[in-house]
């Protein structure tokens, strides 16, 4: 994750066996999913009462969103979450050595009921919290101002189109930055089985017709779809691939059973599992 350290002169210089020890335990401890899970359930111990045991359910998925990120950014790079809400996602990324900027409409119910303690941990610890309608508004960024951008369960929320968001993003990017892109999948297994048999809805009728705006799915993406942003966004290094969050954190103790033997199987096909990844950079 971090390069070797540099002498004056700019060039890697060798470093003592015990010290070389040191910094590839400490990197090492940064990118494993344990240890970055250890730190986000001590983070979400941290949230307020009404929160946090949401937060701690939350921490599997979490841990393995921030490794992804880890793994490919230096230390210190500044990393702009888009849609996180009040999740770990930002807060982590800032306790684990980033510079976390967080951009959320923050209209979301949890933010209506608990106002601004909702955010209270992410502001304690350094995260930028800009409140923006970004499908609306765009994004304020500077060209070539970011290193790396994340949107996780988050663009099938959006009424409208991405496309002039991604791009906005694109040209905040530096050269080699990352572009990393998680939703739910609309033909997973789980619904390839289900919808012959009428159980398919994204949402219960009273969450989309009662209340005055919605705020549920409105349009789950498939791998195609994915690759077809990589192409119109023109990323390189391109990546799809799928996990089941959705079953390995349900409520239901039937479903988990069943991913837990299911899981490795579906990945090996993207369009199987019911969380789907898209990973990118922008050219060099």
């Amino acid at each position: 994750m971090w390069g070797a350290l540099p002498d004056s002169a700019g060039a890697p210089h060798a470093l003592s066996s015990p010290v070389v020890g040191v910094i590839i335990r400490l990197c090492m401890a940064s990118t494993n999913p344990n240890q970055i899970a250890a730190t986000l359930r001590t983070l979400a111990d941290r949230y307020p009462g009404p929160l946090a045991a949401a937060q701690r359910r939350d921490v599997p998925r979490i841990a393995f969103h921030l490794s992804l990120l880890l793994a490919r950014v230096q230390e210190g790079a500044r990393v702009a979450d888009i849609g996180g809400g009040v999740g770990l996602l930002s807060v982590g990324a800032q306790e684990l050595g980033l510079k976390a900027v967080l951009v959320d409409d923050l209209r979301d119910e949890v933010n209506l009921e608990h106002g601004d303690d909702a955010l209270s941990l992410h502001r304690e610890l350094g995260v930028e919290v800009v409140s923006r309608d970004v499908i609306a508004d765009g994004v304020g960024f500077e060209p070539a101002s970011l290193d790396a951008v994340t949107s996780f369960d988050s663009m099938e929320h959006w009424h409208h189109s991405p496309k002039h968001l991604f791009h906005q993003l694109m040209e905040a990017l530096r050269p080699g930055g990352l572009f990393l892109l998680g939703v739910p999948n609309c033909v997973n297994m789980r619904k390839r089985i289900t919808v012959p048999w009428g159980r398919g809805s994204w949402s219960a009728m009273t969450e989309w017709y009662e209340p005055e705006v919605f705020r549920g799915h409105v349009r789950e993406p498939d791998v195609r779809d994915l690759r077809y942003i990589a192409r119109d966004l023109k990323l390189a290094d391109v990546r799809t691939f799928g996990r089941n969050w959705q079953g390995r954190l349900s409520g239901n103790g039937l479903v988990r059973a069943l991913t837990a033997i299911f899981d490795l199987p579906l990945r090996l096909r993207a369009g199987w599992c019911s969380d789907l990844y898209l990973l990118g950079r922008k050219p060099r």
